[in-house]
């Protein structure tokens, strides 16, 4: 169904400087963007095709939830006499019939439609319109809730850097999309790794992977690159004053931040609190239920404090602690901000609320702990990195703490190092799991190699695996990771451990499966290997790892088939934990005795409560039955 009208060809007539293809209405912000660094001169620009009025339309992203199909189309520059209007038409009974247009925004020459109620039981061929002659067609795939496997497909870090890979054309990962048929794409961040010149990479990024993201609906956040930064605290949206942003805030114009934003997440459903930040900056961060899985869509760095003047510095840079003799407590220093307060609010109702889902994931910018030792090269040892998400510390345990309410498992990117991490707080392992894939085109190489052997790994495995305390004391257990070879440029890519990663839940068994594989390999191969330590396959109540003091007696449910169960402490009224059961039986675990309150229900309408549950030691056991 990946049908173009227009011949590929069409698309590499000419090449042209960017700035003579802007309208006069964003050529002073382009042109300030694509002001050569210094040694650098213009031929060093990346330079966008010029496409002819049929070929215009660059590609498009789309996401369906709760009947609301949102889709941004990219297109490339207009003149000054095109059409500033988009259509959107959709194949209905052998034609096409148009259902929304859009107006063209500049800068960034994007147009953004909503339309509901989408029908979302059925895959519906679509296409975008421009002009009389531009047409762009792809699939909007129906939910496939009764799949009982869901698979993404996750990506990070697109370096252009030739140096690094990133001059090698991305045709291995689409063949091999092509055959996996993912159920969603998430790209966690960084798909533009240029500073200044966000837009023409941009179209770039769509060059490489268009023929995928077409057919597939796909999550994309930018990250600290996308906005033109080397490390990102966007402190709430505050005006920094550094380059490198270290006292927090966003460098960059506001308008340069709202068209990357705008062209990257404005297909992501609604936003759970639109309210903007400081100087009209938006907010993204939302749910996404697709396939019987509840996606939450986290921005890490929106609301995260920068270091500077808040954290003594330790090291060359703000962020970069290289002194050995530090204490990680000092770190955690009050006023630090992580998530934010809103975004916190948002995980508490998302935790809760478990309708159309069976299981549950957060997509995010990188992951809750510091998880490389070495960074950029093999001799430079950083022992707390505080762009990590290990950092503030006490964010942190937030953040894990409100995770694990739904079982949640993690997936991110960022590190350039693909690692398997169990979280957590007060114990070992008592939070939840994250993945961080590693990067498409690894410019920025790091390396888990801590100091001592971890403790507690299984019979056999490496001595850098098992339980460790991250730079910031935070206690990490490592299962895998994917460090790059001793001769790392041998081929610029599996040797400096780029790749991409899979993560398969199986919602009747309730597992999930991570798969984490290099470039240029075939996935479906039989003989073709992932890297050290993947697959790895863990089950979904593995996410609250945290042992039982208490348990409540087990339900018994009778008349509903696979409920939702919320555990309320009495003695605060704070939600415990929320979870889809699997069948009609299930002993809660909890983590005092006292007396609990069950909600047992499908939470539409029909919903049991049960007051003064007491729970009861490990080794008394009780029923309760439960009919609808």
């Amino acid at each position: 169904m990946n049908r173009c009208l227009l011949p590929a060809a069409v698309l590499a007539v000419v090449l042209v400087p960017v700035t003579s293809l802007l309208s006069p209405q964003s050529l002073s912000w382009a042109q300030q963007g694509l002001r050569p660094k210094a040694g650098q001169s213009s031929k060093d620009l990346l330079e966008i095709p010029k496409v002819g009025k049929d070929q215009v339309i660059g590609f498009a992203l789309y996401t369906a939830h709760n009947k609301v199909l949102k889709l941004t189309a990219q297109l490339y520059p207009l003149d000054d006499a095109d059409p500033r209007t988009v259509r959107l038409e959709v194949e209905q009974d052998g034609g096409w019939r148009q259902v929304a247009t859009a107006p063209v925004v500049a800068p960034g020459w994007t147009a953004v439609f909503r339309v509901e109620p989408w029908d979302m039981t059925r895959e519906v061929r679509y296409r975008l319109r421009h002009g009389e002659t531009a047409v762009y067609e792809g699939l909007v795939q129906r939910n496939p809730v009764d799949k009982p496997e869901i698979v993404v497909a996750t990506f990070t870090g697109n370096s252009i850097y030739p140096g690094h890979g990133g001059d090698i054309p991305r045709n291995d990962i689409v063949e091999n999309l092509k055959r996996l048929k993912p159920d969603l794409l998430f790209f966690s961040g960084d798909q533009v790794y240029d500073h200044n010149r966000h837009y023409a990479y941009w179209l770039k990024f769509g060059r490489d992977f268009g023929e995928a993201i077409r057919n597939t609906p796909t999550v994309t956040i930018p990250d600290d690159h996308d906005v033109g930064h080397p490390n990102l605290w966007g402190a709430g949206g505050k005006k920094s004053e550094k380059p490198t942003g270290d006292d927090g805030g966003y460098y960059k114009p506001v308008e340069y931040v709202k068209e990357v934003e705008r062209a990257q997440t404005s297909h992501l459903p609604d936003p759970f609190d639109p309210t903007p930040i400081q100087r009209g900056i938006g907010v993204y961060y939302t749910q996404l239920n697709w396939g019987g899985i509840s996606f939450a869509i986290l921005e890490d760095r929106k609301f995260k404090s920068g270091p500077e003047g808040l954290v003594p510095k330790l090291g060359s840079r703000p962020d970069h602690v290289t002194q050995p003799d530090y204490d990680p407590k000092g770190l955690d220093v009050p006023g630090a901000e992580l998530l934010g307060e809103r975004q916190l609010q948002f995980l508490r109702a998302w935790a809760e609320d478990w309708r159309d889902a069976e299981m549950k994931v957060a997509l995010s910018q990188t992951i809750f702990c510091g998880g490389a030792h070495l960074h950029g090269k093999r001799d430079n040892r950083v022992y707390a990195d505080l762009d990590s998400n290990g950092w503030p510390q006490t964010g942190r345990k937030r953040a894990l703490a409100e995770l694990r309410k739904a079982f949640t498992f993690h997936i991110a990117g960022d590190q350039h190092l693909g690692t398997v991490f169990h979280h957590g707080i007060d114990d070992w392992n008592d939070a939840g799991w994250s993945f961080c894939v590693p990067s498409i085109a690894n410019l920025y190489l790091r390396w888990w190699a801590p100091l001592e052997p971890g403790k507690n790994r299984r019979p056999g495995a490496p001595e850098y695996t098992g339980e460790h305390l991250d730079g910031f004391g935070n206690k990490v257990t490592l299962w895998a990771v994917a460090n790059p070879d001793p001769e790392e440029n041998h081929d610029k890519l599996t040797t400096r451990a780029a790749g991409f990663g899979i993560v398969r839940f199986h919602k009747p068994r309730r597992s999930i499966t991570v798969e984490c594989w290099p470039r240029n390999v075939d996935v479906t191969g039989p003989k073709e290997k992932q890297y050290p330590g993947w697959p790895l396959s863990i089950d979904q109540q593995d996410n609250y790892g945290r042992w039982a003091v208490a348990y409540l007696p087990t339900l018994k449910v009778r008349g509903m088939q696979d409920p939702v169960v919320q555990v309320i402490d009495e003695r605060d009224g704070q939600t415990v934990y929320t979870l889809r059961i699997k069948g009609t039986q299930f002993r809660p675990k909890v983590f005092a005795l006292g007396a609990y309150t069950l909600k047992i229900g499908d939470q539409q309408q029909r919903t049991r409560e049960l007051n003064k549950v007491q729970a009861l030691p490990p080794d008394q056991t009780g029923e309760l039955t439960v009919e609808f």
